[in-house]
Formats: structure tokens, sequence, C-alpha cells
């Protein structure tokens, strides 16, 4: 077997994986850091790229996206297209190792206060598929 590709260290993100646990790091029974490989790493990096605003990490001024600039826009389709292209600009410029498949965005089923941001990608070394869904509050006013 194989030596893993990518390695990073496991975290529950806050905002993103509400429902697996406690948000923050992950420990061993030792009391180590845990860690993440391949596939599970690369979800970590995205869901940290796609979180962070540009400007957050002080050595990498530009890292980031700008989701957090439509917090509470109106829930029409210019929101959800320049969701579309702030996630699609963050991932071209940042993270190389996935072929994106597709990526949405529309209001969720559940409440028309939600724009529901879907990016199915693949990881070009092992081409495994995966999906990440991202939910960001919107006015419910608007049409999608």
């Amino acid at each position: 077997m194989s030596a893993p590709r990518y390695k990073s260290v496991a975290f529950i993100h806050p905002d993103f994986d509400a429902t697996a646990g406690i948000p923050g790091l992950r420990l061993t029974a030792s009391g180590m850091l845990a860690t993440v490989t391949d596939a599970a790493s690369v979800r970590q990096a995205l869901l940290l790229l796609l979180s962070t605003r540009p400007g957050e990490r002080v050595n990498r001024p530009t890292y980031g996206c700008h989701l957090f600039r439509l917090a509470f826009a109106p829930a029409d389709d210019t929101t959800a297209g320049l969701a579309i292209h702030y996630v699609a600009r963050a991932v071209e410029q940042w993270e190389h190792r996935i072929t994106v498949l597709s990526l949405d965005a529309s209001r969720s089923q559940e409440g028309p206060e939600v724009l529901e941001v879907r990016l199915k990608y693949r990881v070009r070394t092992t081409q495994l598929e995966d999906q990440i869904t991202i939910a960001l509050p919107v006015e419910s006013g608007g049409a999608a």
C-alpha cells in the first residue's frame, strides 16, 4: 500500500460540519493531533478556502473566497450567479488538486432565506468524487 499523497490535521469546521460534533481540532486517543489523508484532506482544504475572507491570512492576502459579501443579499439569480463566480475563482486560483465537475447555486428547498451553493468535484490523483454544499443566508424576498 502506498503512502497518502495529502495529509493534514483533522478538524470539524464550525460552519459546514456542524452535525459532525464539536467544532475544532480532533485528537487521537493518545492526545496527539489527529490527521486526515487524501480526499478528506482535500475536502478540509476546500472548506477552509471557501470560509476564509480574502485579507484574513497575513502572508496570503488574496487567499479565500468572497462568499461573505453575499450574506443577506437578495435571493435572486444575480446573487446565485455571484456565488458561483466567487467559488469558481477561489477554487481556480487556490485548489489545483481538484477538477470541478459542477457548481450550482439556488434557494434551499427548506427555506427561501438560504442560498445553497453546491460544488461537486473530483480529486485528480485518486479520481474520487465528493460534493460540498454551503448554506448562505440571504433575504427571502427575491426570486431565484
